[in-house]
């Protein structure tokens, strides 16, 4: 396989994986957002992280994976829930304020910065944009479990990728 060109970087970076990562945000809020704010202690195990917990995974793993992206390596220093975040209302407010500043940093990478190979977890060595496309996949697999979780809270499926059986009703009841 031949290593990832800087034109390709850059394409990637702005032409696919920008847009993609601020869709997926707008939809990772929604389903924060659909946590009941007094259920965010539901797990549907014991040994599963609570609602709360596992948005918070989420949104903190995204946090790292941009951080790491623009400084060019992984600090993986723990990353506790702040005291203020105790309701999903929280974890919301605090992912949007906490998003678009590293999100903007993203666009000011060279073209070097993006194909720098940096080491994830002694698992990884990849060029570092390619990390935004993992971080991605992360946040669509846990944000399914998340969404497991919501109907068994009382909490409603918003849209995803197109109507949810939630948001269609919400939907045709407004017509």
């Amino acid at each position: 396989m031949q290593p990832l060109q800087p034109d390709q970087a850059n394409f990637l970076l702005h032409g696919v994986l920008l847009p993609a990562i601020k869709g997926e945000h707008r939809i990772t809020r929604s389903i924060i957002e659909a946590i009941p704010v007094d259920k965010g202690d539901y797990r549907p195990d014991e040994v599963s992280k609570s609602a709360l917990e596992l948005a918070w995974h989420i949104v903190a793993a995204e946090m790292r994976f941009m951080e790491a992206v623009a400084a060019g390596g992984f600090d993986l220093t723990p990353n506790p829930r702040p005291e203020s975040v105790k309701t999903s209302a929280d974890l919301s407010e605090w992912y949007a304020g906490n998003f678009d500043s590293r999100l903007q940093a993203l666009t000011t990478l060279s073209n070097e910065q993006l194909t720098k190979i940096v080491g994830f977890r002694a698992a990884f060595q990849l060029p570092a944009v390619m990390y935004l496309n993992f971080m991605l996949h992360h946040t669509i697999h846990h944000r399914g479990q998340l969404t497991m979780c919501l109907r068994p809270i009382g909490g409603k499926v918003p849209a995803i990728y197109g109507d949810s059986h939630d948001s269609a009703l919400a939907r045709k009841a407004t017509t």
